[in-house]
């Protein structure tokens, strides 16, 4: 399943550089988006190494998730393509 990811988390003062809002293609409200919590997703840097994370969440109500990667995801992965498996 091909995903986007859209931003960090952030909130007023904070911003947490594990955690990414993603949003999947063909997912459009929260229920569709509840069924995804556990799934691995996976990105893959130019340098063909991958960084692994776990759906947690949902964020918001268009579908959109919170995913919660095993070490912090640079400023270039905004905007990439991600592979929920």
């Amino acid at each position: 399943m091909k995903a986007t990811i859209v931003n960090y988390r952030i909130g007023r003062h904070h911003q947490k550089p594990r955690h990414m809002v993603i949003h999947i293609q063909d997912i459009d409200d929260k229920e569709k988006a509840e069924k995804l919590i556990g799934k691995e997703v996976v990105w893959t840097t130019p340098a063909k190494k991958e960084i692994k994370g776990k759906i947690k969440s949902t964020h918001g109500n268009k579908g959109n998730v919170r995913a919660v990667f095993e070490k912090g995801m640079p400023g270039q992965s905004l905007g990439t393509k991600v592979e929920i498996k």
